[in-house]
């Protein structure tokens, strides 16, 4: 999974400009800005006829009073509506699984977005796009229900439509990560991409992705353009409109035109691509605990280290289990341990030594007035 070319984003001068490494002489700065000027002009007197292009530049799309504009401010500020961005968390645990519980559901109707078929576009772009839409939905949701999963890819999709995103599937999974931090998908930045999949969720979630480049709408989801797990509780929730809770994560739209369904008409690229990680630089980051374990799937407190996302009962004093290790757990046959207690038992004889992790079955001795060994 990890066979492309390392690379690092922050020392690639094409996104030097991204990471703050550019560094332009004052002539230089006054030549771009000639150039961005006059290609601004020409966006705009082409506006009409390509309504898709200024979206990306933050001025909008679409006429009268349908219309919606997103400035670069309101680009930057929804960047930042993440839960990787630790500042945006209010709460976590059982108290954010209250806490979600008292927000209400928007009373405003769920609008679906159109469905977008893939299959006109080239095939290598397919593939690309197809692969990025599996990812997000194996490492964001592999272990929600059908419908939490084809939610997940519900929003991806969403997301492409809207002016305020990318217009491309791998564009939207991977925003965030010319910064390294503050990802739009957590799963880019945390770690689990380090982690190899399980075979079996993973053809499922390609499954799921393969459906909804097809043409399946998730419906249940309408406009969302964010969820969370009901684990943690994001500043961002009380800005948006919450539709729907499918297995752990919550789900929300806009508020306003913003989220209604006029609003998802952005223009497909067509051009997709998986940017380029350094791994090492990443597990670096997230630390030895997110190492690899071959094509185990990972357990949050039993294979990794112990997170909010255990659900595990406050009381709880019972070990974990680390199942990377060689060792297993046996548990002896309950029927047969207590058929030679009980036999032993009646001869009046000792009883005889048990091995480790066997039980003495006292449940099933007999009666309460046999005679004990001596």
């Amino acid at each position: 999974m990890h066979d492309a070319t390392i690379l690092d984003l922050g020392l690639d001068p094409r996104y030097a400009q991204l990471s703050g490494h550019a560094q332009t002489s004052p002539a230089g700065r006054r030549k771009l800005l000639v150039i961005l000027a006059a290609a601004a002009a020409i966006l705009l007197c082409a506006g009409a006829a390509a309504p898709g292009i200024l979206s990306g530049l933050g001025l909008g799309f679409g006429t009268g009073e349908n219309a919606i504009r997103i400035s670069l401010s309101e680009q930057r500020d929804l960047a930042t509506m993440t839960v990787e961005d630790k500042s945006q968390i209010l709460a976590k645990g059982l108290d954010a699984v209250k806490r979600n519980g008292e927000i209400p559901v928007s009373a405003l109707p769920v609008e679906t977005v159109s469905a977008l078929k893939f299959g006109m576009i080239d095939g290598s772009s397919y593939a690309t796009a197809l692969r990025c839409l599996t990812q997000a939905v194996y490492y964001e949701a592999a272990s929600e229900p059908l419908q939490g999963r084809r939610a997940v890819a519900q929003v991806v999709l969403n997301r492409m439509r809207h002016p305020a995103y990318p217009n491309s599937v791998c564009g939207v999974v991977y925003q965030g990560i010319e910064r390294g931090w503050g990802c739009q998908f957590s799963f880019v930045c945390d770690g689990a991409l380090l982690r190899s999949p399980s075979a079996k969720l993973w053809a499922e979630a390609h499954g799921i992705a393969q459906a909804a480049l097809g043409g399946f709408v998730e419906a249940s989801v309408g406009t969302a353009t964010h969820y969370h797990a009901d684990y943690v509780l994001p500043k961002w929730a009380f800005r948006l409109g919450k539709i729907e809770q499918l297995g752990r994560h919550i789900f929300y739209r806009f508020n306003g035109n913003m989220g209604r369904s006029v609003a998802f008409t952005d223009r497909y690229s067509g051009v997709e691509r998986i940017p380029m990680i350094n791994f090492a630089a990443l597990a670096a980051k997230v630390g030895p605990e997110q190492a690899l374990v071959g094509d185990a799937m990972l357990v949050a407190g039993l294979t990794v280290a112990p997170e909010i996302t255990d659900r595990h009962a406050p009381a709880d004093v019972g070990g974990r289990l680390d199942v990377t290790k060689t060792w297993r757990l046996a548990i002896p046959d309950p029927v047969s341990a207590s058929s030679r207690y009980r036999e032993t038992l009646a001869k009046g004889g000792a009883a005889p030594a048990l091995k480790v992790g066997e039980s003495a079955g006292l449940a099933n001795a007999g009666p309460v007035n046999a005679p004990l060994p001596q």
